[in-house]
């Protein structure tokens, strides 16, 4: 799996060029990205990257991929990121690492967005990855019935917590968030689920990733697959 991994984030880095503005995805197919990257600046290629996680920042630099920020820079060419899950019209469930508010920001600012993954993320309906919607601390009880809410208008249900780290903690993001995973199963409507996700007070940002995928690489026992947006 590894392998195949470092297979699609191998296909993903001949889409860059010199002098790019890239955006550096989080998690472990990402993590090849970077790393392979760094072989290419090693060797002369002349780009800049935007970390999305400080684990990716710290990946970065120990590679010797040079970095800047959003405030310094105004666009990115192209974001290289994984997912949990791509359903055929390119949308994403992503967060499973944490990172899902600063990989949207990323996306978003960039002209394109490769998703890399193995062939296994590919589904034809999101839904069985838990979905990561990340909260604010405060009044998380009232978030989470609006979440709730938004569930039963969007006719989707399942079981919630609240993400815990490997000690036992409740899991904090970057960002001094928490997440809570939704088991949902099946959904549906995508679209209509991330808009009324969005609009609770309270929910930081969620895994839904719509209309930002240009592309998906992935990568499989019968070799690398692209499949490009409608």
């Amino acid at each position: 799996m590894d392998q195949l991994k470092r297979q699609a984030a191998a296909r993903a880095l001949e889409e860059v060029r010199d002098g790019m503005q890239l955006g550096l995805g989080t998690g472990s197919t990402a993590k090849h990205f970077v790393e392979l990257l760094g072989e290419r600046v090693a060797a002369g290629l002349n780009v800049i990257g935007v970390p999305t996680s400080e684990a990716t920042r710290a990946d970065a630099e120990r590679c010797g991929v040079p970095l800047t920020t959003l405030d310094e820079i105004d666009h990115l060419d192209i974001t290289v990121d994984g997912a949990d899950e791509i359903d055929p019209e390119l949308n994403l469930i992503k967060g499973g690492g944490g990172a899902l508010l600063r990989e949207k920001i990323v996306a978003a600012a960039s002209d394109r967005m490769i998703v890399i993954a193995d062939d296994t993320k590919w589904v034809p309906t999101l839904g069985r990855f838990p979905l990561p919607v990340e909260v604010i601390p405060f009044g998380l009880g009232a978030t989470r019935r609006g979440i709730e809410k938004a569930f039963a208008e969007c006719g989707v249900s399942g079981q919630m917590a609240v993400r815990r780290a490997k000690d036992g903690h409740v899991f904090v993001t970057d960002g001094g968030h928490w997440i809570v995973d939704a088991q949902l199963g099946r959904i549906a409507d995508p679209a209509s689920l991330a808009k009324a996700l969005s609009a609770i007070p309270g929910v930081v940002e969620h895994g839904l990733f719509i209309g930002l995928a240009s592309s998906a690489v992935l990568a499989g026992g019968e070799g690398i697959r692209v499949i490009e947006r409608r």
